[in-house]
């Protein structure tokens, strides 16, 4: 038998969660251990139930799901928790923010149950879900504006020219299976240089890489075409 993912569900709305609850309980090994109706609840169940994966709602009443993630990513007691944001619009600006503070994926309520299901084991392993294209245009769309008060989270200036060109890759949406193909380098040695970019960068995986790329300058954002 597989391990049991433990799931938290963070949503101001009743409805919402309950569809949620009944979708997730329907997979294997996918346990509900708590409902959310605020961020602060969030937090607070994230403490008490000790969940793997936190389908998190951007916007919730008392605290919203921007610093119920950084609460939870940052506490020790509860940052092996991988949050994964759920949101209505495609490009909203606080899903970037939710990313920066350490969510580990993105995905819109209007997904497929297939693709939520999936994003929790994704999530759950210990990956970042960022195949989507809509992620990597969103993160694109608001990395290019100027924050002058919201300095780059990590320096990039001890990593080595090789880990730098594969961050930048990261960032631009390849896989690894795509980064060996492209460097003509063994997937073992790409797997060894992320390890290397997460630790030298102090990233939780692959989305607060792709955050940093582009805070770092590496990658040129492409605006939306929208």
């Amino acid at each position: 038998m597989s391990t049991p993912i433990r799931v938290l569900i963070a949503d101001d709305q009743a409805l919402v969660r309950g569809s949620f609850r009944v979708l997730v309980e329907t997979a294997p090994d996918l346990p509900v251990v708590g409902e959310a109706a605020t961020g602060a609840e969030a937090v607070e169940l994230s403490r008490s139930e000790h969940p793997d994966v936190i389908l998190m709602d951007v916007r919730m009443p008392e605290m919203n799901g921007i610093e119920a993630t950084k609460r939870i990513c940052t506490c020790p007691e509860t940052s092996h928790a991988r949050v994964l944001v759920l949101t209505t619009f495609d490009l909203d600006a606080y899903v970037y923010d939710a990313l920066r503070a350490g969510a580990s994926g993105f995905l819109l309520k209007d997904t497929t149950p297939a693709s939520l299901l999936n994003a929790i084991t994704v999530i759950a392993a210990g990956d970042a879900l960022l195949a989507p294209t809509i992620t990597r245009r969103l993160i694109a769309e608001f990395a290019r504006q100027p924050q002058p008060s919201q300095p780059p989270a990590h320096d990039v200036a001890d990593t080595t020219a090789r880990e730098q060109e594969i961050l930048t890759l990261i960032a631009t949406g390849l896989s690894n299976a795509e980064i060996v193909e492209h460097l003509h380098i063994s997937l073992a040695t790409v797997k060894t240089h992320i390890a290397h970019l997460l630790d030298k960068l102090d990233a939780r995986d692959r989305a607060q890489l792709v955050i940093t790329a582009y805070e770092a300058g590496l990658v040129s954002p492409t605006p939306s075409k929208r």
